[in-house]
């Protein structure tokens, strides 16, 4: 079976919406919220915005960061 991120296209860019949905409502700007979890800003930005040729997917511990950050169980950012 060969799937590739492009299959996912929508689900990355609502995944994208849920993360600044997020981010927010605690008040964070890109920048504060990428030195919190540790990675980059641009890569932060990539990711909520989801709009380029190329899929940004973050990792599983990103995705539990987040969801600490949050206060949100990890299962809320991939529902509608």
């Amino acid at each position: 079976m060969n799937r590739n991120k492009e299959e996912f296209r929508e689900e990355f860019r609502l995944l994208g919406l849920r993360i600044a949905y997020h981010r927010k409502k605690l008040g964070l700007t890109q920048e504060q919220l990428a030195d919190e979890l540790g990675c980059s800003w641009s890569f932060l930005s990539q990711l909520e915005a989801n709009s380029s040729k190329r899929i940004h997917a973050p990792s599983l511990l990103l995705l539990f960061r987040m969801a600490k950050l949050f206060g949100i169980p990890v299962s809320k950012l991939f529902e509608d």
